[in-house]
């Protein structure tokens, strides 16, 4: 029997969201309905919102989620009713060329329910990133639910569904910082403040933000920053290109006339990262896990990309594994180790999330969390 529950759509480019009665169908031979019981407010479902990832409207926004298993499909196997899971829109096939290679953090076909959760009118609503968690229940494929430990608080560890493990897997995995490597990362959002704690549990000795508003500098010292830039007070000549640009060359003089091991770019501008390119060491590693706009170009000297050495790298995802990272790092959370809940600023009611984007553009928080 399909279920009437309350939940959070965008009805077209750049409309205000609205609350709305949202139908969910009986779960598949694989699906599963999962109680939310908290969301986090990502930049991605903005971006849906206001028709930055498709123009499938209407869209049922929330993806970054933690809840409790209510109802299952015949066929699954892999979580039971009353299991505490974090939502993951990574749900390995296993049997496309990625999975096969040995590199399911690349799946290529990965699994969605086999049904559309509907408006009363009979709607299809498209789900953010396969998922829809601004509802009351949501249905997913089995294999988008991660079983947690249900000790941790969901509005901490629902994070790891996208924006905390983006960051953090763009440190550990993509980027595979070692100890007593450095660090620089621009960007000091949520993404970028999430790897520079990253980069800190790995073990960086020196981890370097840069970002262009002092209170986000600031805070990033509290997420294991040691050393900060503000690229507006630097002065020096603006149109400056490669090493010569005034950030590039404060990075160097913080690290003794060196580039950094790591650069990760949190950002996603041309500019930023050409600035990430320049800022790493000869054999070092850029990463681009700010996601760029596809009208985006970037220029660089070939002869630079020959000569520097090293990779630049994207990260999808952090590249993580659900199934290996999110019972990982839930655990580190409840151990002390890792700073999941500072990254939750306000709590909020799920008829809140416009304001929360408001907020959100501000670069007010790190994170509002839809609590249900």
């Amino acid at each position: 029997m399909s279920t009437t529950v309350k939940g959070v759509i965008a009805r077209g480019k750049g409309a205000e969201v609205e609350l709305v009665d949202v139908v969910v169908p009986e779960p598949g031979a694989n699906d599963v309905i999962v109680s939310v019981q908290a969301c986090g407010v990502c930049h991605t479902d903005l971006a849906y919102r206001d028709g930055g990832i498709s123009d499938d409207y209407p869209f049922l926004l929330g993806h970054e989620a933690a809840g409790v298993v209510e109802s299952v499909g015949e066929n699954v196997s892999h979580v039971a009713e009353g299991d505490f899971v974090v939502l993951n829109w990574r749900a390995v096939c296993g049997e496309c060329r990625a999975c096969k290679k040995g590199e399911p953090k690349y799946c290529f076909d990965t699994f969605n329910a086999s049904k559309k959760m509907t408006l009363t009118d009979g709607t299809e609503l498209e789900p953010a990133l396969g998922i829809g968690a601004f509802i009351e229940k949501t249905l997913v494929h089995e294999g988008q639910c991660t079983k947690v430990d249900p000790q941790a608080d969901p509005a901490a560890v629902g994070l790891l569904g996208c924006g905390v493990m983006a960051g953090l897997g763009a440190a550990v995995n993509t980027g595979e910082i070692k100890r007593g490597e450095t660090v620089a990362v621009i960007g000091a959002g949520g993404v970028g403040m999430s790897a520079i704690a990253g980069a800190k549990l790995a073990g960086a000795t020196k981890i370097i933000a840069v970002d262009l508003s002092d209170d986000k500098l600031q805070r990033a010292t509290e997420f294991g920053a040691t050393d900060t830039i503000n690229p507006s007070t630097l002065g020096g000549d603006a149109e400056a290109t490669g090493e010569d640009q005034p950030v590039v060359q404060k990075v160097q003089e913080i690290l003794g006339g060196v580039g950094a091991d790591v650069v990760i770019d949190a950002v996603g501008l041309p500019t930023t990262f050409t600035q990430a390119f320049y800022m790493r060491d000869l054999a070092g590693r850029v990463v681009l896990v700010g996601v760029p706009t596809p009208e985006m170009r970037l220029e660089l000297p070939l002869a630079d990309v020959f000569s520097r050495g090293g990779a630049t790298k994207s990260s999808w995802y952090g590249d993580c594994l659900p199934e290996r990272d999110f019972p990982l790092y839930t655990d580190l959370f409840l151990q002390g180790r890792f700073p999941l809940g500072d990254f939750v600023d306000e709590r909020i009611s799920i008829d809140a999330v416009e304001g929360a984007f408001e907020k959100m553009k501000a670069g007010k928080v790190l994170r509002s969390v839809v609590e249900l």
